[in-house]
């Protein structure tokens, strides 16, 4: 299993507070508007529920990404449905200051040995992208 880590990103709110944004997953909707077009078209029919978003995506299909873990205020743990690959994604924060807080997403991905030239700088740039938008939108 390959592993990708975002650097660290400063948010500035306080641990809990993005933490409780981010294990309500109705709260990213409201959060699109800052999303780049780029990345909005991409994605077609999203559904927001509290532990789960589902869409789909260009070249895969219907995509679910689902909370499957998480450890109150450190980290949020997800689980994918839908992606050729199994993965996991995990969002964690650690507190600077009451108004600091530092994220850093990690994915662990199963990429078959013959698809890692192909797939690991793509997956290495769309983790740091994905916690750059993270870190925008919290």
């Amino acid at each position: 299993m390959e592993t990708y880590e975002s650097k660290q990103k400063r948010i500035l709110k306080n641990r809990e507070t993005v933490y409780a944004e981010m294990t309500d997953l109705r709260n990213v909707e409201k959060y699109l508007q800052n999303v780049p077009q780029e990345m909005k078209d991409k994605v077609k029919d999203m559904t927001f529920e509290e532990d789960c978003i589902s869409f789909n995506a260009d070249m895969v299909g219907k995509v679910e990404m689902r909370i499957i873990d998480r450890e109150m205020p450190k980290m949020v743990k997800f689980g994918f449905t839908g992606i050729p690959v199994n993965a996991n994604l995990w969002v964690q924060f650690v507190a600077i200051s009451e108004d600091e807080t530092r994220m850093k997403v990690t994915v662990k991905a199963d990429i078959p040995f013959m698809l890692k030239p192909m797939i690991g700088n793509k997956l290495e740039e769309g983790v740091e992208r994905f916690a750059d938008m993270l870190a925008m939108t919290l």
